[in-house]
């Protein structure tokens, strides 16, 4: 077990757009709730710790200042009608412009801070800013639901303050663009990022041939899953290719994201998952990191819509597994009451059961085709990683 902290307040749940907006703060609440519920939180070594408020310079780390200036403008009142702020991705359907968003924003970015401190200062082995895991935003472009990118701002900050080698890996069904173009020709920063293909699926980006560039060239790695791919293809996917990566690159601490949206109910994706991956796939990063980089692991947050039947239940399972503690499997039935208004059925189990997401000739397709993509990526990717 590693002394893992939380990085946690109420105020992080107000990163919210418009009530019928998919990124649901409310998610961030219920999952908080049921750890409590299950005693999961607390004590000496489950921490919570409060989050900080991100300064501009540290914005700066990623962000232009003219961006952070639109930012700015887009949080006054009826800044709606101000002209100029849609070359920045602000006032679209994914980011609507709403007041107090710059000061939303530098929140979630310094919850992710926060988390990269305490695990860089040794405080703890591992922290995860559950309110963080924004990598689509862009260095002067909100995207896909992200104002600013917290995970990239934190990774320069571990560059800049530590001089480690930071291995990023991603497993939100979308593909962390953003992270990917912040670090496309850095060779101290690999990103790893396991998503839907963009043939299907926003941002219609992470292909295999997007390898990096100049001195970072082959330490970005993709893997564009089909949809229907399900458990065991994810996993297979994974297990073949973060151990072998992280063995080649030996990373002073892994930055992992943990969005949750490769869910079968998630309302935006199709990779067909359950519950039981997500703390599969954190046992795998979990042992790389124990293995080279003394446990270290900055987690954050990420995409997840289902809101009371998924996020929950998929986060309770990561956190227990970032922790090494046993979460059993039983929802408790006060949490389930108090969310009984908000969804007409709520699974009573933490894990998905067997045949929730029957097998079929796509799922079979599908794990031939992302079969193919992983010994793609082995000759394109290991052999340059191991000179």
């Amino acid at each position: 077990m590693h002394r893992t902290a939380l990085i946690w307040d109420d105020d992080l749940a107000r990163y919210r757009f418009v009530p019928s907006h998919p990124l649901n703060p409310r998610r961030l609440e219920l999952t908080v709730a049921l750890l409590r519920e299950l005693g999961l939180l607390g004590g000496p070594d489950q921490p919570v710790l409060p989050p900080r408020t991100a300064t501009d310079e540290e914005l700066l780390l990623v962000h232009t200042p003219d961006f952070l200036d639109a930012v700015r403008r887009a949080s006054r009142p009826g800044a709606t009608r101000e002209p100029g702020l849609a070359r920045y991705g602000l006032g679209t359907g994914d980011v609507p412009i709403v007041e107090s968003m710059h000061s939303m924003g530098r929140g979630i970015v310094g919850s992710t801070l926060a988390a990269a401190a305490a695990v860089m200062d040794g405080a703890v082995a591992r922290a995860w800013s559950i309110a963080g895991g924004l990598h689509h935003a862009m260095p002067r472009l909100a995207s896909g639901f992200c104002v600013y990118n917290d995970v990239a701002v934190a990774i320069r900050w571990i560059r800049r303050t530590h001089g480690a080698r930071v291995l990023y890996v991603d497993y939100d069904a979308h593909h962390a663009d953003g992270v990917q173009k912040l670090f496309y020709d850095d060779p101290n920063v690999l990103t790893v990022s396991f998503h839907e293909s963009g043939r299907y699926l926003y941002p219609g980006t992470g292909f295999v041939h997007e390898l990096g560039e100049g001195d970072g060239y082959g330490y970005s790695v993709n893997v564009p899953l089909e949809p229907y791919t399900g458990d065991g293809s994810l996993l297979a996917a994974f297990e073949s290719i973060v151990p072998e990566l992280a063995g080649a690159f030996r990373p002073d601490v892994v930055v992992l994201q943990t969005g949750c949206d490769a869910h079968a109910w998630d309302p935006l994706t199709h990779l067909q998952c359950t519950t039981g991956l997500f703390e599969r796939l954190v046992g795998v990063v979990s042992a790389v990191a124990d293995e080279h980089c003394g446990g270290r692991i900055v987690a954050t947050g990420g995409g997840g819509y289902a809101i009371q039947t998924v996020v929950p239940r998929a986060w309770t399972l990561t956190w227990a597994a970032l922790a090494g503690l046993d979460a059993g499997d039983t929802v408790p039935p006060g949490w389930l009451d108090a969310v009984a208004g908000e969804a007409a059925s709520v699974p009573v189990s933490l894990r998905d059961p067997p045949g929730t997401v029957p097998d079929g000739p796509a799922t079979a397709e599908a794990a031939r085709e992302n079969e193919r993509t992983v010994r793609s990526l082995e000759k394109l990717v290991f052999q340059h990683l191991a000179r």
